[in-house]
């Protein structure tokens, strides 16, 4: 097997990529495929960089490092090499799409798997406020409980990730005619209309002085579009202006059926 010299353990993550790169060629054009792994390669070569070159400084310099330095270099690494793993689960995710029985539906308590992500989301960003404001008459929705997790996570975290310091990611569901509408706001640099459409394509990142600050891969909502879609749901965003203020409030609204018994058993039957 290739040894990829410099990066050790992290190689497997490096053979899955190229991997999944096969794979996409193989199910696009060459212009998709280009565009795909120009993006991917630049994605991968920023923490590869910063590991390497942060874990060569503590090798030749460990003596002259202070524990502070130490500490800050190990954080460092840790971080770029969760950064990559990220990636490359996401990537894994976009090929997922493409398969017809990755869905295991059943009926769902939305409210406790809403918790459940705030909680996991919470443990990542502590400095961020999530309020939650659940309709006690809310029916159950049927569909994947991990893939219906996997969205919210996707959209708690998004919110959490790009909302300014001092705010809160507000989370509302409630009944909709057919549907359970669940809606997750923040306040950050608004998303211009004519991008409205664009942030749920792969490897899509509004660019602003936010952004620029939070890593990220650009394709998170894409893949949180695609598992809404497959279980019937809809997914939209609303960006609009706080007067006086430079923010927006920017809402993401998801959109999930309510199937009754005969919906339930078809799409049972289906699988």
């Amino acid at each position: 097997m290739l040894y990829l010299k410099g990066v050790g353990k992290l190689a497997p993550l490096i053979y899955i990529t190229i991997f999944i790169c096969y794979n996409f060629a193989m199910e696009n054009d060459n212009q998709d495929y280009e565009d795909f792994i120009s993006t991917v390669s630049h994605e991968l070569r920023t923490p590869l960089t910063s590991i390497k070159g942060f874990s060569q400084t503590m090798l030749s310099s460990w003596d002259k490092l202070d524990d502070e330095n130490k500490k800050k270099f190990i954080k460092i690494i840790e971080q770029q090499s969760q950064r990559l793993i990220n990636l490359v689960e996401n990537m894994l995710a976009v090929t997922k799409l493409h398969s017809k029985n990755i869905f295991v539906y059943n009926p769902a308590d939305i409210k406790p798997l809403i918790e459940q992500t705030i909680i996991i989301v919470k443990s990542k960003y502590p400095d961020k406020s999530f309020k939650f404001n659940c309709n006690p008459n809310i029916p159950q929705i049927f569909v994947d409980k991990d893939k219906f997790v996997q969205i919210m996570t996707n959209l708690i975290e998004n919110g959490a990730k790009y909302s300014i310091d001092g705010s809160d990611v507000v989370i509302i569901a409630e009944p909709k005619g057919d549907n359970v509408e669940i809606k997750v706001s923040n306040i950050g640099i608004g998303i211009e209309q004519k991008d409205y459409e664009k942030i749920f394509t792969k490897f899509s990142r509004i660019d602003n002085p936010l952004t620029r600050k939070v890593q990220g891969s650009g394709l998170g909502l894409f893949i949180t579009k695609s598992l809404v879609e497959k279980m019937g749901g809809s997914i939209s965003v609303k960006s609009q202006k706080i007067d006086n203020s430079e923010y927006s409030d920017i809402t993401f609204t998801l959109l999930m059926p309510v199937k009754n018994i005969e919906e339930q058993t078809r799409i049972k039957c289906g699988q």
